[in-house]
């Protein structure tokens, strides 16, 4: 269905942070890639959890344990099919993107990787992704090297595909930048990697949001994404990983529940997915996380996309009549992201002005330093969209992005 004004108007109902008011104006979040807020349904379902389900699971045998054990579990299964996993075992939850990228670079790189070894990322990662990698070649003696790309954003293939070598052990490469907004050709880079039989880990805390994932169709090795990006609670993320891998690779952490059985003289491991659930998991969190994409699934992707990308195109028009404005990343194909400097204005300042009028943005080098570097910039002002923006804020954004410049040149 497509999300028309007086949808979109009910969908903003459903979250209240919107009706805020920012130094007496109303709130216009435009820094939806940083974090998203939360609908009521999610806020409910923590707070139900909390009132009626609060109970250690696994371990209990008593009725409140029985039934958040269930509600866990029933999450896992609901995340596993909402991107398209095989098994429900190859869903493991983590903290987030970050930690679930620390859990593979540390246990694939204690099980599969020696001195020599090369990991490959490419040039636009977010420091998510490339502090975890360096701190494995650190640790093993390996080469981290990095895919070049254009100057649109778009990453080159050509260069990729000849980087990868014998000892190539591992790409890890965005689904979606989250600071130039370029939709990555992730299906095509696996496939060339495949071909080498070389794992491919993708990262995907800013492609969940705004683009339909099925983690089988894309043939991902491993997929990792958060859940306060996609409408649900901070401090729960999402680890997927096929079952041949991650039935190689040790645990990433030791404790309570990653056991089968312990001893002085020695311990052996559960079975997947706990094995790398070490400790009492977010059993509140998981249930919120996958009632946040039940309400994604109810407005549907394909609208979703279809709004976004209406948003952006609008944005993109009404901010080029803007005098000596520049687009940071301008690949054919693009996400709900837009950053941009104008006139050498430093983007600190038109971001700290921006939040006077009420107007939320993100500045800085959006935790990707060495793009910036590549692109030779300091840092850049970013908006980025949800489905619950309007065309209405983006013409109130853009009139005060005017002024700003105009106050600032």
């Amino acid at each position: 269905m497509q999300l028309n004004e007086e949808r979109i108007q009910n969908i903003r109902d459903d979250f209240p942070i919107l009706k805020e008011t920012v130094y007496g104006k109303p709130l216009i979040y435009f820094d939806n890639a940083a974090t998203t807020h939360k609908p009521v349904s999610v806020l409910h379902k923590i707070e139900f959890a909390y009132n009626h389900l609060n109970a250690n699971i696994h371990r209990g045998t008593h009725y409140l344990s029985q039934k958040a054990t269930e509600a866990h579990e029933g999450a896992r299964n609901d995340i596993a099919q909402f991107i398209g996993a095989g098994k429900r075992e190859e869903i493991i939850f983590t903290r987030g993107t970050t930690e679930s990228i620390n859990l593979i670079a540390f246990s694939y790189g204690e099980a599969l990787c020696d001195e020599g070894d090369e990991i490959l990322i490419s040039a636009m990662e977010h420091h998510s992704n490339i502090v975890p990698w360096q701190m494995l070649c650190e640790r093993k003696k390996m080469r981290l090297r990095v895919i070049p790309i254009h100057k649109n954003g778009e990453i080159d293939l050509d260069a990729y595909a000849k980087l990868l070598n014998d000892k190539t052990k591992l790409v890890a490469v965005t689904h979606v930048s989250n600071v130039l907004g370029t939709i990555n050709p992730v299906r095509q880079m696996i496939d060339t990697a495949h071909r080498k039989n070389i794992p491919v880990l993708v990262d995907g805390a800013q492609a969940i949001p705004h683009i339909a994932v099925d983690v089988q169709a894309l043939d991902a090795d491993f997929y990792v994404f958060s859940g306060h990006k996609v409408y649900g609670p901070t401090g729960i993320g999402i680890l997927y990983g096929k079952e041949q891998w991650l039935n190689q690779l040790p645990p990433y952490q030791g404790g309570g529940e990653m056991i089968e059985k312990v001893s002085f003289e020695k311990t052996t491991y559960n079975e997947l997915p706990f094995k790398f659930e070490a400790g009492t998991p977010d059993y509140i969190g998981s249930t919120a996380l996958a009632e946040a994409l039940r309400y994604i699934g109810e407005i549907g992707m394909d609208a979703i996309v279809a709004y976004e990308h209406e948003l952006t195109a609008y944005a993109i028009e009404l901010m080029s009549e803007i005098s000596g404005i520049q687009f940071i990343g301008t690949a054919h194909q693009k996400s709900a992201i837009i950053s941009f400097t104008v006139n050498g204005i430093h983007p600190y300042d038109m971001g700290m002005l921006l939040d006077k009028l009420g107007i939320a943005v993100r500045t800085g080098h959006h935790c990707a330093q060495p793009l910036m570097d590549f692109l030779e910039i300091p840092g850049t002002v970013r908006v980025s969209f949800a489905f619950y923006n309007t065309k209405k804020e983006i013409d109130i954004f853009v009139a005060a992005l005017k002024k700003v410049v105009a106050m600032l040149s």
